[in-house]
């Protein structure tokens, strides 16, 4: 049932799982609030800034209620998630239903009605909030996997809005999409948006494809027509936009002296190994941190690299600790660790330091301009922001980056090593050639991986997908 336009409603509303703020009850019970790092924030911030806008999310707080609250200009929405909420609708539905199944079923899918049913509870409340929130005519961004369903609810409450759907995780093709139980609902969900934004090409074929098998709707390239044979006809585009970082702003944090002089200490620290390489991650089944400490274990049992003058660091922020995949594989890669440190290591030097923990945005620069060779080596990733930074880091031009064909980065990373890391003796080639690259061929390799990422940085991307979003015309109250 179609709802009226606020009268002070916001010109653009993001819609997005979390708030760009975490927020939390002090001794009071006053809201304080702290703000996210999350990639999303930073891209959006400055177009929020810009322009009168509201961010609808959950404030990270099981069964919290709150008023909406400024911060910075932007209107920030909270939407409550009860307990049972977020263990069903983000944890069960989001976590171990769609996000395995949507990196190519590497961890087996979870199939449950009732999280099912949470998952359609939580899209409608955010779309209502959406709705509540919107002037007429606005431009609604929705975001990622959690809220496929949202696009359809909102267009029900309001057909005078815009509204565009970026997917941020990899869109699977259609015999694995199939497997879910209730894919022509998600599917109608994200048919809700005029603009439906992918990482890849690849991804938005995908999606065409699944829409041409389970609906009777006409395709036509990206074109997707809805509703044909009435006078609501109207067109979705489903097209790529990969997303970038600020990388304007870690480049000059990478020039600064205190990262540089870190960068120092930090192989200092490790005893001034002759290769220093570098893993950077979530621990998360989808990165490839087995395979990549596999094929360094190995090299080093071969004597391809020497376990007195080679380190690899391994960062691995801690991610979903309460769910049982992520803890076995913590388990998994610690025992690896174990093994190759026990194997490998002498008094004063291990060839793996394993750090479970996350880190500032300084000691990240310093670690990357540390780093000879950056292994991302993911198994599946919709584009790997952790590629970027390292490149963007890099102008001294040195270093080499590994990486998986299997992101999306690597389509846009021209100059990269690419690996399939589920090839584990072509790793080790490739870990092998990066540590020895003529460093002529590096410094070209570099450069012009510096170019396309200087180049197409976060504001292009954010700036390209609203110009295509608000080219769409504004409907006067029909879908």
């Amino acid at each position: 049932m179609p709802i009226d336009a606020p009268h002070d409603g916001q010109d653009l509303v993001v819609v997005a799982n979390r708030l760009p703020v975490d927020v939390t009850l002090d001794d009071q019970g006053e809201p304080t609030w702290t703000r996210s790092p999350g990639g999303l924030v930073t891209a959006l911030a400055p177009v929020m800034a810009q322009t009168k806008g509201a961010w609808v999310g959950w404030g990270g707080s099981p069964g919290l209620e709150l008023e909406p609250f400024d911060v910075d200009g932007t209107e920030l929405v909270p939407v409550m998630l009860t307990e049972t909420d977020v263990e069903r609708y983000y944890e069960g539905f989001s976590n171990d239903t769609l996000w395995p199944l949507y990196h190519d079923v590497i961890a087996p899918p979870q199939f449950h009605r009732q999280w099912w049913d949470a998952y359609r509870r939580v899209n409608e409340r955010f779309a209502q909030a959406a709705a509540a929130n919107a002037a007429h005519g606005a431009t609604v961004w929705v975001h990622d996997y959690q809220l496929q369903l949202v696009p359809a609810y909102l267009r029900a409450l309001r057909p005078d809005l815009r509204i565009g759907y970026f997917h941020h995780i990899p869109f699977p093709p259609l015999e694995i999409f199939a497997q879910l139980p209730w894919r022509k609902q998600v599917v109608e969900g994200l048919l809700g948006a005029d603009l439906i934004g992918f990482q890849r090409g690849g991804d938005a074929a995908n999606f065409v494809r699944i829409v041409r098998r389970l609906t009777d709707l006409t395709t036509r390239g990206q074109m997707i027509t809805v509703d044909e044979g009435t006078p609501t006809q109207r067109h979705v585009r489903a097209q790529a936009f990969p997303i970038s970082i600020d990388s304007h702003a870690f480049d000059q944090l990478a020039r600064t002296e205190a990262v540089q002089e870190r960068a120092r200490e930090i192989r200092r620290e490790l005893g001034d190994p002759q290769y220093l390489l570098l893993g950077v991650d979530r621990l998360d089944y989808t990165k490839g941190i087995r395979h990549r400490i596999k094929a360094y274990g190995e090299l080093l049992e071969d004597g391809r690299l020497s376990a007195t003058q080679t380190t690899l660091v391994q960062v691995a922020s801690p991610s979903r600790e309460n769910v049982g995949a992520y803890q076995q594989l913590r388990d998994d890669v610690e025992l690896l660790v174990g093994r190759i440190n026990g194997d490998h290591g002498q008094v004063g030097h291990a060839p793996v330091q394993y750090l479970h923990q996350s880190f500032p945005m300084e000691e990240m620069a310093a670690l990357y301009l540390a780093a000879d060779v950056m292994l991302v080596t993911a198994l599946r990733d919709g584009m790997n922001l952790v590629a970027k930074e390292y490149v963007a880091a890099r102008s001294d031009e040195r270093g080499c980056l590994v990486l998986s064909e299997f992101t999306g980065a690597a389509d846009e990373l021209v100059g990269a090593v690419l690996v399939n890391p589920h090839d584990i003796d072509g790793m080790k080639d490739a870990i092998t050639y990066a540590v020895h690259l003529d460093p002529k061929e590096a410094r070209k390799r570099m450069r012009r991986l510096r170019r396309r990422v200087l180049t197409h940085d976060v504001a292009a991307w954010s700036g390209q997908f609203l110009a295509a979003l608000t080219a769409v015309p504004v409907r006067d109250g029909n879908a």
